[in-house]
């Protein structure tokens, strides 16, 4: 089996919906960011604790991760308290459930070449429960998906699962969760097992055939966000042209439904915009000349030379150097460890109302409410 999938669980919603930008993706080279090599660190905390909870021998990785802080230990930590719950409740179907911790998953009976690696896979009578665990903060993930009929990506776990595991137990619900906890969003989701087979035949085995040797029609939308050739795909520039030559007239003649046909894609341009800027400038940088423009120095702040000599000049001549600041809340619980934190600071600590942001309606959190909130602040 290949070390990675050529038509991937994570990317699926992607592919699903513009099937040719797979094998285009495939044939870039792929890009590591501190980003990546922070979930895949978050990722390996979840599991030595997941595996010391449940008792197995395991080895502490905290020695060999590059992004290992506070505010990781109390997620990781989190995660485990949530999937110790699903064990539990596991345990109520059948003695002895199946729980096993980055599982390779093999879908390939729908996907050519499809696997991947489940967070957590727990097997019982009646339920088959994959949890996936999301350290980033740049999107919210959901566990029905974008359609309402289950996260894409946790459904291909769940085929490889059930083709793995399904004569062992006798399944029928599948449950599908997200746990973000630095978005607060532990999402679930459940469908029949009938459900999910119905989808694979139906709707990702013949999609994936296409995906599989570059056909179908590119489509462009919000799956495009981690798409390798987003910056130079003609259809998604033909996509967020449409917005960029809509007949402004001047802002006060906008009536409502204008502005509610517009809010919609404007992300969606600044981002591709953003998208074109980094890619330019990659290209200038390795020498590619784009006709009126040039590459230039951009502004940049003074810096101090060495910090610890400049703290001992200053100090020398009587100045105090550093000024003292209060800890903030993560760096405070890893110095105090969580459990003393809650206990020393029970009732000092606050979550203030959040800046209103406009979403569309299909966002799950409630609906602010302003009036609600000037009562609040004026108490």
């Amino acid at each position: 089996m290949p070390s990675h999938a050529y038509l991937s669980a994570s990317a699926s919603e992607r592919w699903l919906k513009c099937p040719p930008s797979a094998k285009l993706c495939a044939q870039m080279e792929d890009q590591g960011s501190p980003y990546a090599q922070q979930g895949t660190d978050a990722h390996a905390l979840c599991q030595y604790l997941v595996e010391k909870a449940l008792g197995r021998n395991t080895r502490d990785p905290t020695g060999d991760l590059t992004w290992y802080d506070g505010e990781m230990q109390e997620a990781a930590e989190a995660y485990t308290a949530f999937v110790m719950e699903q064990v539990a409740q596991a345990k109520e179907l059948c003695p002895d459930p199946l729980v096993c911790v980055e599982q390779t998953l093999d879908f390939s009976k729908w996907v050519e070449h499809g696997f991947g690696t489940g967070d957590c896979v727990i097997v019982a009578d009646d339920l088959l429960h994959i949890v996936d665990f999301k350290y980033g903060v740049g999107v919210l993930v959901s566990a029905s998906g974008e359609d309402g009929t289950g996260n894409s990506q946790l459904k291909c776990y769940a085929l490889g699962a059930l083709d793995t595991f399904g004569d062992l137990y006798d399944i029928r619900r599948i449950r599908l969760s997200i746990f973000q906890p630095r978005r607060d969003n532990v999402d679930t989701f459940e469908m029949t097992k009938e459900d999910l087979l119905n989808w694979a035949d139906g709707t990702l085995a013949p999609i994936a055939k296409l995906a599989y040797v570059g056909e179908g029609d590119f489509c462009a939308g919000d799956h495009c966000t981690f798409c390798k050739v987003k910056a130079v795909c003609r259809e998604r520039a033909n996509y967020n042209m449409a917005l960029a030559a809509y007949d402004f007239a001047d802002p006060p003649t906008l009536d409502t439904a204008e502005i509610a046909a517009i809010l919609p894609q404007i992300d969606s341009l600044v981002s591709w915009a953003e998208d074109i800027k980094t890619f330019a400038l990659e290209q200038a940088l390795s020498g590619t000349k784009y006709p009126g423009f040039k590459l230039v120095e951009g502004k940049s702040n003074r810096k101090y030379r060495d910090e610890a000599e400049v703290a001992k000049v200053v100090s020398e001549a009587g100045y105090e150097p550093y000024e003292h600041k209060l800890l903030g809340i993560t760096a405070m619980t890893k110095q105090l460890g969580k459990k003393r934190f809650d206990e020393l600071l029970q009732g000092l600590i606050v979550k203030p109302t959040g800046k209103p942001v406009l979403v569309p309606e299909t966002d799950k959190r409630p609906e602010f409410s302003s009036a609600a909130n000037d009562f609040n602040e004026g108490e």
